[in-house]
């Protein structure tokens, strides 16, 4: 991976091609994203870039968060609410206190998003499964029930993987090959063809895709 930068998703919209064709289009406020620390094999046992996202009042962290933003340098004003960290190819061309901007994406990209899906509760075999409804009518009692729970005196159990009422959504999802559109580098913004997990004001990860 070459590239990676947190964002915030702000909404949907479209805009249209010069030919008249519309494209359905996420917006993201990505960036700018300040690196606060540099894992190296010797240190850490593995490579990577850690990079915040997002300004927060010092009184609100915690002492050991706190006490790593002093210990790299990083001064009240400037802590971050969101933590990553991104195994990049080239962790040793960063440094404490550097930048990853929007304008390191540019119109073509192809990347992979990942983010927490909305949170829907918890919701029947229907609406979680997309299982068939029972009869409606002629006295059925099961209208919306899972149905048959599988055989009788053998196993005599439920089946493991058996699919069941319970809580669906708030996972962790990732979407590959998505297209950059638009970059506004002056604004923070790029626009990425198609939707993306979570709701609005979600953060999400954008890498360069692995496919």
């Amino acid at each position: 991976m070459k590239k990676a930068i947190i964002a915030k998703k702000l909404g949907m919209t479209q805009i249209f091609t010069k030919e008249g064709m519309q494209i359905p289009v996420t917006v993201l406020e990505a960036g700018p994203c300040t690196v606060t620390q540099i894992k190296t094999e010797e240190k850490d046992g593995y490579s990577a870039v850690q990079v915040g996202f997002g300004n927060v009042k010092a009184s609100k962290v915690t002492k050991p968060l706190k006490g790593h933003f002093e210990k790299v340098g990083i001064g009240a004003e400037d802590f971050k609410k969101h933590l990553k960290e991104f195994k990049l190819d080239n962790p040793t061309e960063y440094h404490v206190g550097s930048e990853i901007k929007v304008d390191a994406f540019s119109e073509g990209d192809i990347v992979d998003v990942t983010g927490t899906s909305k949170g829907k509760g918890f919701q029947g075999s229907i609406k979680r499964h997309n299982q068939h409804r029972g009869p409606m009518t002629h006295g059925s009692k099961s209208h919306r029930v899972s149905g048959s729970m599988g055989a009788c005196s053998t196993p005599s159990r439920v089946r493991k993987g058996k699919k069941l009422p319970g809580h669906m959504g708030n996972v962790t999802i990732t979407v590959q090959a998505l297209e950059v559109v638009k970059v506004y580098a002056e604004k923070n913004v790029m626009l990425i063809k198609g939707s993306i997990p979570g709701p609005v004001n979600a953060i999400v990860s954008i890498k360069e895709t692995v496919k």
